[in-house]
């Protein structure tokens, strides 16, 4: 299943819709602005809730949560101990690892589990500016939360980057 994402509009308060490759919209982000930590929903097109994301008020690295009808259903962060300097890890509530590895900041970064591929983010397919596209490689993949792995860790490099530039 190939989505795509209009980053131009990305960011927290904003709303954006991810599409299909037909322009057909699938599922709306919702950003929660006036909050003291980021917060994202991602809706399908009823309305209706199919993950929340928020970043981790405490912790000594950033952190963000993906819960699922109110139930925490992963943590996603950059890797500890990697040479790698785009590396995430996303450990689910019953013991999983995603690996998110790539050019976080350039939007050219896959999703696996166990060496296995499970999604991939990238630029390179597509023409229109300021998007990128998300390639779920599994049919049986769960989307909502795939496409949650991508904003946090989308959200998470920017933050970093910023800090770094004192863009704070």
């Amino acid at each position: 299943m190939r989505l795509l994402v209009r980053e131009r509009l990305f960011g927290v308060g904003d709303d954006y819709w991810i599409e299909d490759a037909d322009g057909r919209k699938l599922y709306l982000v919702d950003g929660k602005a006036m909050r003291l930590r980021d917060a994202f929903e991602l809706k399908d097109t009823a309305g209706r809730v199919l993950v929340e994301i928020r970043q981790k008020l405490i912790s000594l690295r950033d952190t963000m949560i993906i819960e699922r009808d109110g139930e925490q259903l992963a943590t996603v962060g950059r890797k500890r101990f990697s040479l790698l300097r785009n590396h995430y890890r996303v450990n689910l509530v019953d013991g999983t690892e995603l690996d998110v590895s790539g050019k976080i900041l350039d939007r050219e970064f896959a999703v696996d589990y166990d060496g296995e591929l499970l999604a991939q983010i990238s630029r390179r397919w597509l023409t229109v500016r300021d998007t990128y596209g998300v390639d779920i490689v599994r049919e049986d993949a769960d989307a909502p939360l795939l496409l949650a792995v991508a904003v946090c860790v989308i959200v998470l490099a920017d933050k970093e980057h910023d800090k770094e530039h004192g863009e704070d």
